[in-house]
C-alpha cells in the first residue's frame, strides 16, 4: 500500500518543490522523475503477473458518498505505471537544451500532471478516476497556453472545450452508474456486477466512448489534435501525445467493457467503422503535410484508430495487441517529436521542402531518426511491429475487411515517413542545414535511450506480453460472462 502510495503522490512531491525551486527546477524536477522510475521499476520486479490487482490501496475518503481511495495495479495498469514513469524522466530531459521562462511552473505542472496520470491508471474508484482525469486536464493546459507557440491561445480554447466537453459526458455517465448500484459507491467491481438492459448500456456507453474518443482521439472527434501538438511547446506535444491519448484508451479497456459490454457488442460496429475511417484519413492527410510536426500528428491519430479497432474487435490478440502497441506508440512518437525539435532548434523551421542533407552533418542524429521511424513503421524487429501485428491479426478475426482496410496504415505509414525522413536527411545540404550539428548531452541521452528501448522491446517482447496476458484473458472472461448472462 505504502509503494503505490509514495509511486502516486512522489511527483506532487516534486511538483511543489520544483514550483519553489526557480532556476534549480530542471534539476530538481529530473531527480524526482529519476526517482519515481526506480519505485516503478521496483513494482514492476515485484508484480505477480497474474489476473489479480496487487499493491491495494483502499481508503476511506467522502464516506457519505461511498467514495475511497481505491487504487491498485493489474497487468493491464502496470503497463500504462511503466510508460509514464519512463517517458516522464525522458521529456523532462529532452527540455534541457531551453530555457523556458518561469522554469518552476514548467516543471511543476509537468510532474502534478504525473500524478494525474498515475491516479487515471490505478485508479480502482470511479470518482478518483476521475479527478484524475481532470488532475490530468489542467497542467497540460497551462503548458500549452503559456509557452505554446502561435495563436496558443484560440487553438488551446478548443482543445480545452473538446475535453471537458468530453469529461462532462463521462460524468455523467458515472453519476448515472452510481445511482443504478445498490450498495451507493464508486468501486469498480460494483459498477462491474451492475445489470443494466441493453438500453441503459447503450446511453452509459455513449457517455463513456465520447470522452475517450476524444481523448485518444478516434475520428471525428480529433479535429483538436494537429493544431494543439503543433502549437505547444515540444514537451507539452510529447505528454499529449506520449501519454495522455493512452488515458482514452485505458479508460476504453478499464471501464467501457467491463461496465456495458452489451452496450459496447451493439455500437462496436460504428466504433469499428470510425476506426478504420481514422486510420485512412489521417494517413492521407498526412501525405499532404508540409510541416513535419503536423504529419507526425497525423500519423498518431492513423495508429491511434488502429489501436481503437483492435479493442473494439473484442478479442485476445487485439486487446492485447492494443496493450503493447499503447507502450512502443508513445516511445517512438516521443523520439520523433524530440528530433523534430532538435531540428528546430537548429533550423527554426520544421517545413520538409526547406530541409535535406542533414544526415551528411549529422551522423548521429540520422542514424537514431532512422531506428525511430523503422520503429513507427512496424518493421520487424523493432517495438512497433508486435504489436501491430497482433492488431491486425484480432481485426482479421472481426473482419477480413476492416483487417484490409486497417492494413493500409502500415503501407501508408512506410510511404509518408520514409519519404520525409529521404527529405529531411538525405540529399545535398542547403543554406539552412549545412551548418547543422550533431546532438550532444542530453540529446543523446534521450535519444540512445529511446532507440534501445525500440530495439530490445521488439528483439524480446515476451515479458510485456507475459505481464498483460493473464489480466487481459480475465477482462475478456468478465466480458463474455457478462454478455452471456444478459443474452
Amino acid at each position: 500500500m505504502e509503494q503505490l502510495l509514495l509511486l502516486i503522490f512522489l511527483p506532487l512531491v516534486g511538483a511543489v518543490v520544483s514550483a519553489f525551486a526557480g532556476k534549480s527546477a530542471k534539476l530538481i524536477s529530473t531527480v524526482f522523475a529519476v526517482a519515481s522510475l526506480v519505485l516503478a521499476l521496483i513494482l514492476a520486479a515485484n508484480f505477480i503477473p497474474d489476473a489479480s490487482t496487487q499493491f491495494l490501496v483502499n481508503l476511506p475518503w467522502i464516506q457519505d458518498l461511498g467514495i475511497s481511495f481505491h487504487a491498485g495495479i493489474d497487468g493491464i495498469s502496470m503497463l500504462t505505471v511503466l510508460l509514464t514513469n519512463i517517458l516522464i524522466p525522458v521529456i523532462i530531459l529532452s527540455s534541457y537544451n531551453h530555457d523556458y521562462k518561469n522554469p518552476g511552473a514548467f516543471y511543476g505542472l509537468i510532474l502534478f500532471m504525473q500524478t494525474g496520470l498515475l491516479l487515471v491508471f490505478t485508479a480502482m474508484d470511479a470518482f478518483l478516476f476521475y479527478i484524475g482525469w481532470e488532475a490530468a486536464l489542467i497542467p497540460i493546459y497551462f503548458i500549452c497556453a503559456v509557452w505554446g507557440g502561435k495563436d496558443r491561445i484560440r487553438i488551446n480554447m478548443k482543445f480545452f472545450v473538446y475535453t471537458i466537453a468530453g469529461s462532462l459526458f463521462m460524468l455523467m455517465g458515472i453519476i448515472y452508474l452510481y445511482l443504478q448500484n445498490p450498495a451507493h459507491n464508486f468501486d469498480i467491481q460494483a459498477f462491474y456486477a451492475l445489470n443494466l438492459d441493453s438500453v441503459q448500456q447503450g446511453w452509459v456507453f455513449w457517455a463513456f466512448f465520447i470522452a475517450f474518443a476524444i481523448k485518444m482521439p478516434i475520428f471525428p472527434f480529433h479535429t483538436w489534435q494537429p493544431d494543439t501538438y503543433t502549437a505547444a511547446p515540444t514537451q507539452g506535444t510529447m505528454l499529449l501525445s506520449g501519454i495522455m491519448l493512452k488515458m482514452g484508451i485505458y479508460g476504453v479497456i478499464r471501464w467501457l467493457l467491463p461496465i456495458v459490454p452489451t452496450g459496447v457488442q451493439d455500437w462496436s460496429c460504428l466504433a469499428m467503422v470510425l476506426s478504420v475511417i481514422g486510420v485512412v484519413y489521417a494517413s492521407l492527410i498526412a501525405f499532404t503535410q508540409k510541416d513535419a510536426k503536423r504529419l507526425v500528428a497525423y500519423s498518431s491519430i492513423a495508429h491511434v484508430g488502429l489501436i481503437a479497432a483492435g479493442i473494439f474487435a473484442l478479442n485476445q490478440q487485439g486487446l492485447q495487441g492494443a496493450m503493447i502497441q499503447m507502450l512502443s506508440h508513445g516511445i517512438n512518437v516521443v523520439g520523433l517529436f524530440f528530433i523534430l525539435d532538435i531540428i528546430f532548434s537548429r533550423v527554426k523551421t520544421n517545413k520538409i521542402e526547406d530541409l535535406g542533407g542533414i544526415a551528411k552533418v549529422a551522423p548521429q542524429l540520422a542514424i537514431t531518426f532512422l531506428i525511430i521511424v523503422l520503429g513507427t513503421v512496424a518493421l520487424p524487429g523493432t517495438n512497433g511491429f508486435i504489436g501491430e501485428f497482433l492488431l491486425l491479426l484480432g481485426v482479421y478475426q472481426y473482419s477480413i475487411w476492416a483487417a484490409a482496410i486497417s492494413g493500409l496504415t502500415i503501407i501508408f505509414g512506410a510511404v509518408y515517413m520514409l519519404r520525409t525522413y529521404q527529405n529531411v536527411m538525405l540529399g545535398k545540404t542547403n543554406e539552412l542545414t549545412i551548418t547543422f550539428t550533431d546532438i550532444k548531452g542530453t540529446e543523446k541521452l534521450v535519444l540512445y535511450t529511446i532507440c534501445a528501448l525500440i530495439i530490445i522491446l521488439g528483439v524480446y517482447p515476451k515479458p510485456l506480453l507475459h505481464l498483460t496476458e493473464a489480466s487481459v484473458q480475465h477482462l475478456l472472461e468478465q466480458v463474455n460472462q457478462k454478455l452471456t448472462t444478459v443474452n
